[in-house]
């Protein structure tokens, strides 16, 4: 188990960047990149303060799953394609129903061409 991993794979998947988890718990930036690239072993009280800055409990950077997508029979994501998703789900929460059909029927034909 890399935690470093786990740590990024929920914060993409919370939409955050490493700069809100400075803001939330005061531990720098730097700091935070080095760990999440696995040069540094965070103690038990920092992981909990970041644990509680992407709203999480402690244990689950411990559970089995890890950082899944949570969903057993697909694909893990990219952390690309976990930012790209995190970024719809922010801007679509002001959607109406009528424009999130727009969208996804844009997305189809984009898809369509694109595999042309």
């Amino acid at each position: 188990m890399n935690i470093g991993e786990t740590i990024r794979s929920y914060r993409l998947q919370k939409g955050m960047s490493q700069g809100d988890i400075e803001k939330r718990t005061g531990l720098l930036r730097c700091y935070l990149s080095r760990v999440e690239n696995g040069h540094t072993v965070p103690s038990l009280d920092t992981l909990a303060k970041i644990a509680s800055a992407m709203e999480l409990p402690l244990s689950q950077f411990f559970a089995d799953s890890g950082h899944t997508n949570g969903s057993r029979g697909l694909p893990q994501l990219s952390d690309d394609e976990v930012r790209f998703l995190s970024q719809i789900r922010r801007y679509s929460a002001s959607l109406n129903d009528s424009d999130r059909r727009l969208v996804l029927a844009m997305v189809k034909k984009m898809a369509a061409s694109a595999g042309r």
